[in-house]
C-alpha cells in the first residue's frame, strides 16, 4: 500500500464525525428538552431554541411540547344530585410548564393524556354528581329578572332558580384540577364543558319542561307588554280627545267670528241702499223658484210680483 497512514486517518477523522454528530442537537422554538443520563435528569431544561451538544451515547435528549395542549375526554354518563342521568363531554387546555417533574412523574404526553382522563373525568363527576341538573345547564338567572318581586316571580313563573350555575361549577372544576396536576408538571389552563346530552329516559321530559317553563316566562312578559301597551293607548285616546275638542272649540269661535264679520258686512251693505238689497234678494228668489215650467197663482197685489210687474211696464 502507498499511503499506509491514510487508513487510520480516515478511521480518525470518521469516528470524529460520527461522535460530533451524536453530541449535537436541535432545539426547535416550540419544544423543551431535559437531559438524561442513563435515564437520570441532569441539568437544568433546556428551552433556548438552536443547536446544542451532549455527550454521545451517554447522554439522550428528552423532547417536550412548550405549546399549549388539548385534552378531549370521553362522553360519560353521570347522575345529577336530583338523580337526572346525563352524558357530558368535556374539554381542556394544559401545557408542561416544569420539564424535570413531567418527565419524573409521567415521562410523556401520551401518559399524561391518560393521568388527565382520570383526575379531569373524576374531579367533573364529584361535581356534577352532588348539584341539580339546573345548576349544570344554566348559569344565570337572568330569564327571572323580571319588574316583579320574587315571590310574584315564583308563584305565577315557577322557573327553578340556581344558586352556582355552570360557570361556577365549571371554575371550581378548574381550580380543583389545577391542584391536582400540579405536581405533575402540569398546568390547566382551562377545562370547560363541551357538551351535555340527556339519556333518552328523561330527554323529552326535560326538553318539554324546559318549553313550558319558557312559555310561562314569555307570556307572564307579553302580560305585562299588554298592560303596559293599554296604558300607552289610554293616555293616547285621551290626548286625542282633548286636542279634538280644543280644535272644535276653537272652530267653532272661529266660525262665530266669520259669521258675525259676514253679518255686519250685510247689515252695512244694507243700509247703504235698502232698495237695491231688497231687489237683489228678489231676484235671488225668482231664480230659485221659478223655471220655464213653473206654473203661479197669485193675486195683483202680492208682494212677489213686485218687480215683474215694474218690468213689464217698462
Amino acid at each position: 500500500m502507498k499511503y499506509p497512514w491514510l487508513g487510520p486517518i480516515v478511521a480518525v477523522v470518521a469516528v470524529a464525525i460520527i461522535f460530533l454528530l451524536n453530541s449535537a442537537y436541535i432545539v426547535d422554538q416550540t419544544q423543551q428538552v431535559v437531559i438524561t443520563e442513563f435515564g437520570k435528569p441532569i441539568g437544568n431544561t433546556v428551552s433556548e431554541p438552536g443547536l446544542h451538544f451532549r455527550m454521545p451515547f451517554i447522554q439522550q435528549p428528552n423532547y417536550f411540547d412548550k405549546r399549549i395542549l388539548q385534552w378531549d375526554g370521553y362522553p360519560t354518563e353521570i347522575p345529577t344530585k336530583d338523580k337526572k342521568f346525563i352524558w357530558v363531554d368535556l374539554t381542556a387546555r394544559w401545557h408542561i410548564v416544569d420539564p424535570l417533574k413531567f418527565l419524573r412523574t409521567v415521562g410523556n404526553e401520551v401518559n399524561a393524556q391518560g393521568r388527565l382522563d382520570d383526575i379531569v373525568d373524576g374531579i367533573a363527576r364529584d361535581y356534577i354528581a352532588s348539584n341539580n341538573l339546573v345548576e349544570i345547564v344554566r348559569s344565570s338567572n337572568r330569564i327571572l329578572k323580571l319588574e316583579r318581586s320574587e315571590e310574584d316571580i315564583s308563584a305565577d313563573v315557577e322557573i327553578e332558580k340556581i344558586e352556582k350555575g355552570r360557570d361556577a361549577i365549571t371554575r371550581a372544576i378548574v381550580e380543583k384540577t389545577r391542584q391536582a396536576m400540579k405536581d405533575f408538571g402540569i398546568e390547566i389552563i382551562d377545562v370547560q364543558i363541551k357538551r351535555i346530552n340527556y339519556v333518552a329516559q328523561v330527554r323529552q321530559k326535560v326538553f318539554d319542561r324546559m318549553i313550558s317553563e319558557r312559555k310561562r316566562a314569555a307570556e307572564k312578559l307579553r302580560s305585562e307588554g299588554q298592560g303596559i301597551r293599554a296604558d300607552i293607548e289610554g293616555q293616547k285616546e285621551k290626548e286625542l280627545r282633548r286636542i279634538t275638542s280644543e280644535a272644535y272649540r276653537e272652530a267653532q269661535k272661529v266660525e262665530g267670528q266669520a259669521d258675525a264679520t259676514a253679518t255686519k258686512i250685510y247689515a252695512d251693505a244694507y243700509n247703504k241702499d235698502p232698495e237695491f238689497y231688497s231687489f237683489m234678494n228678489t231676484l235671488e228668489t225668482y231664480r230659485g223658484t221659478l223655471s220655464k215650467d213653473s206654473t203661479l197663482i197669485l193675486t195683483t197685489d202680492s208682494e212677489y210680483l213686485k218687480y215683474l210687474k215694474e218690468t213689464t211696464r217698462r
